[in-house]
């Protein structure tokens, strides 16, 4: 019965990780649902809620002015979330009229501001942005274009990671590397039906569509396609429509963003429990392999190697028990030698960036577990370094 329940725990952490993505493949050529996109320029608001971003404001408004858009027909609207540092005068002293500014003086959290700025809105379309990121030229034109389409509601760009190359840490490699591979899960989604969540920094919606974002949500960019969805249009995925960022090098950084991010994933579960009904949802399948089992990992990780402990007086089970222990060491020892550049230590940083990333990001998934279960993860969001 034990190695019954070792393997089978061990072929869902295969799946989670390998078997999803070729099945998702698999049925993506086979029912593809191709986006009817077509050049168009509605009306369109870009809203944004801002904290403490007086390093970042100044370029990303000047970026949204740039952006190729019939300035008649876009407006951008930000909202200040109680900011105590310069951001608010550096937004003032803009002299465009497109650009719209509330100034909150209490800190309410992001989902207040949000909806404050959504209800403003006068575009039929909303985009959402963060302010950190940068929009290609032509994003805004890309993202609508794919309104043309009746059935789409929602419409997230894709974020890319442009790390300098010579400064790029071992945790900067991982997290580009995880990032195109929920990249190419969300595409295939996408094709399919819809994405389970957009990208925070660049999506769009049509503005009749927006439910109001209840102040205690953690993640706008899950709740909002997730209730899309619910009122039976798609939500998909645009590469064409593009967003720059640079890639977290710090673990600490990386592990405080995947930690929340995981614990709000727990808390659309529970807001959304008939989504995993295969016989009313059209995303059962991919919310219970890609998010569900995703932070589920961890635990089923810790399992495998426990009961592996019990079964190790068996040759085959006891090679098994050392390939994890290799595999772990590897981890700890790519966190130990991430930021080394010359000699050895580089070579060996470079074999184990994975191992150690893996093992951080499923780390992170257990914490965002404790932290729904003890509800203590705020939903007011503290602002990522640079």
């Amino acid at each position: 019965m034990i190695p019954v329940l070792f393997w089978f725990l061990i072929s869902l952490v295969i799946y989670c990780y390998l078997g999803y993505p070729v099945l998702l493949s698999f049925i993506a050529g086979l029912k593809h649902r191709p986006v009817k996109k077509a050049v168009r320029e509605p009306s369109v608001s870009v809203v944004l809620s801002v904290y403490n971003e007086e390093d970042v404001i100044e370029r990303k408004v000047r970026n949204l002015l740039a952006l190729d858009y019939p300035p008649a027909k876009m407006e951008i609207i930000i909202g200040s979330d109680g900011s105590s540092d310069k951001t608010n005068e550096m937004v003032k002293k803009f002299d465009d009229k497109r650009i719209r500014f509330e100034d909150n003086p209490q800190r309410r959290g992001k989902m207040a501001v949000l909806n404050e700025l959504v209800n403003m809105a006068q575009g039929e379309i909303v985009v959402f942005a963060d302010a950190r990121q940068d929009f290609a030229v032509n994003a805004v034109k890309e993202l609508v274009a794919n309104f043309a389409d009746p059935q789409i509601g929602c419409v997230s760009g894709e974020l890319i990671f442009t790390p300098r190359q010579d400064t790029q840490g071992a945790t900067a490699k991982g997290v580009n590397m995880y990032w195109n591979y929920e990249k190419f899960l969300r595409k295939q989604e996408s094709r399919i039906h819809s994405m389970l969540g957009a990208t925070g920094a660049i999506y769009a919606i049509r503005r009749e569509l927006f439910t109001e974002i209840p102040p205690q949500v953690i993640l706008d960019d899950m709740f909002v396609p997730l209730k899309i969805i619910q009122k039976g249009y798609r939500a998909i995925l645009d590469e064409s429509a593009q967003a720059f960022d640079d890639a977290a090098d710090s673990p600490r950084e990386e592990y405080r963003r995947k930690a929340r991010t995981l614990s709000g994933n727990y808390q659309i579960f529970a807001m959304f429990p008939g989504m995993f009904d295969p016989f009313r949802s059209p995303i059962a399948l991919q919310l219970f392999s890609h998010k569900l089992l995703r932070v589920l990992a961890p635990f089923l990780l810790i399992a495998v190697f426990l009961i592996n402990t019990l079964l190790a007086g068996e040759g085959f089970y006891r090679g098994v028990l050392f390939a994890q222990i290799v595999f772990y060491g590897m981890a700890l020892t790519g966190a130990l030698a991430r930021h080394q550049k010359y000699g050895i230590l580089r070579l060996v940083s470079r074999m184990c960036y994975i191992p150690y990333v893996f093992c951080l990001l499923n780390f992170s998934a257990l914490v965002g577990f404790l932290r729904f279960a003890g509800a203590r993860q705020e939903s007011a969001w503290e602002k990522a370094k640079r």
